[in-house]
């Protein structure tokens, strides 16, 4: 308590606190969204999980809200505007700020991986089905589908930084445009068409941050400037015009209402994402807007923003753990031969769900308490000297690379089947292509390579 009020007192006056907010409200709406809507079965004698939406169809609406992707890359957007526009100030290069960045992504994801993949092979050497182990592994890593599509919009921070600074509000239009093309391709061919979504889905709304920071720090306030309109107006017409725009695409239109996956449905509006989930997205940054100078106030009172900052600290930890916690939980019910397994919506389903949701949060509570520190955990860069324009290229050069080993891994273990015999769990090429762009980001970042020390 006392380091949290320390941190809450060293706060800068300037700081938004409120995508603070919004960054941790929107990963623990998503851990108790997951938690919330799982059904919990047997298949073939053993533990399986679902997604009890498509027997609930009465909450479909309800996704409009709790599908808070977008609320993540909105806020991360104005993270990384803010962070590299203060690299660049203090001189540094857009290289430099991406391999600082990528610490606090790829620590803790590093953790989980080896984590997962040595429990998988002790699993695997005691005689268990690798098969078997790579399904219970594949649930654990199913919040890694989401992180592909984050690091790459971070990988491709500065280049668009500088097309917003540019070209402003147009550049969320145009990728808009370019999702609404990705769905004529699923709707009438040829369906590859639509694989450019997953990049452009999330591109648009990560140019919204930007839009958001350059408002909040440049006061401008044009439509097509450079800046987001922040006013009670420009929420009010962004939410009633999402929601016009979502009952038609969803009433009238081929979307589902369902912003999450529904099996059986012909579109999936968030794998990719849809143009249904872009005026979604649109809704939420009206509400978000709406409420943000009543949250502000609440957030200069030290108990809130203590709390803010104490979820914060851990919030990737928590994203990425909390599947496991489920599988612990479900593998110990089942151990004892206690789990419960009653039909999705069911009064009794329903009478499990806070029993279910508070061993689970105690489950995920020991997982942060152990792995949280790898996260919280800060390290200032090694002093270094000037660097001359053939170190830079290096440098720029090997963070590419870095980065392009960590999503090749992360995208190559989203892909591969959940059945097929992994005997760590992981297929083995995701495994060393993950761990070899981890390594050299580490290396760059310890300064032990593309750096000049200073003599």
């Amino acid at each position: 308590m006392r380091r949290l009020r320390q941190l809450a007192q060293r706060t800068p006056p300037g700081r938004e606190r409120y995508v603070d907010l919004l960054r941790a409200l929107a990963i623990t709406m998503v851990v108790l969204g997951h938690w919330g809507v799982t059904a919990v079965g047997y298949d073939d004698g053993r533990p399986a999980g679902h997604s009890a939406l498509a027997d609930l169809r009465w909450a479909w609406p309800l996704t409009w809200v709790a599908q808070v992707m977008p609320v993540f890359f909105l806020v991360g957007g104005y993270a990384n505007a803010a962070s590299l526009a203060a690299r660049r100030r203090r001189g540094g290069s857009a290289a430099g700020w991406l391999v600082d960045r990528s610490a606090r992504l790829v620590r803790p994801t590093t953790v989980l991986l080896l984590v997962l993949a040595a429990g998988a092979g002790i699993a695997t050497l005691r005689g268990a089905d690798p098969a078997q182990v790579r399904t219970v592994v594949w649930f654990a890593t199913i919040p890694l589908w989401f992180l592909v599509a984050y690091v790459a919009v971070v990988a491709l921070t500065p280049p668009m930084y500088a097309l917003h600074r540019r070209f402003g509000l147009a550049v969320p239009v145009a990728l808009v445009v370019l999702v609404a093309l990705g769905d004529l391709g699923r709707l009438l061919g040829p369906a590859a068409l639509a694989d450019g979504n997953y990049l452009f889905g999330w591109l648009a709304v990560h140019q919204l941050g930007f839009a958001w920071y350059d408002a909040a720090h440049a006061g401008t306030r044009g439509l097509f400037r450079r800046g987001l309109p922040l006013s009670g107006r420009a929420g009010a017409l962004l939410l009633g015009g999402g929601l016009v725009a979502l009952v038609l695409l969803t009433a009238v239109g081929p979307y589902p209402v369902a912003m999450l996956h529904i099996p059986g449905e012909r579109l999936d509006n968030a794998a990719p994402p849809s143009l249904a989930l872009m005026a979604a997205a649109a809704t939420q940054l009206g509400l978000i807007l709406l409420l943000r100078h009543p949250a502000g106030r609440r957030l200069r009172r030290s108990g809130p923003w203590q709390a803010v900052i104490a979820v914060n600290a851990v919030v990737l930890t928590l994203f990425l753990w909390h599947l496991t916690a489920a599988v612990l939980l479900v593998g110990l019910l089942d151990a004892l031969g206690v789990l419960p397994t009653p039909p999705a919506g069911s009064a009794a389903w329903w009478a499990w769900r806070v029993p279910w949701l508070l061993a689970l949060a105690a489950v995920l509570a020991v997982l942060v308490a152990v792995f949280g520190p790898v996260e919280a955990r800060t390290r200032r860069p090694p002093a270094t000297g000037p660097a001359g324009t053939g170190r830079r290229r290096l440098r720029a050069g090997l963070a590419v690379a870095g980065y392009a080993g960590v999503l090749v891994g992360l995208l190559l273990n989203s892909l591969a089947p959940k059945t097929a015999p992994e005997p760590l769990g992981l297929p083995a090429p995701a495994l060393v292509a993950y761990l070899a762009g981890a390594g050299l980001l580490r290396l760059l970042r310890s300064g032990r390579v593309g750096r000049r020390r200073p003599g």
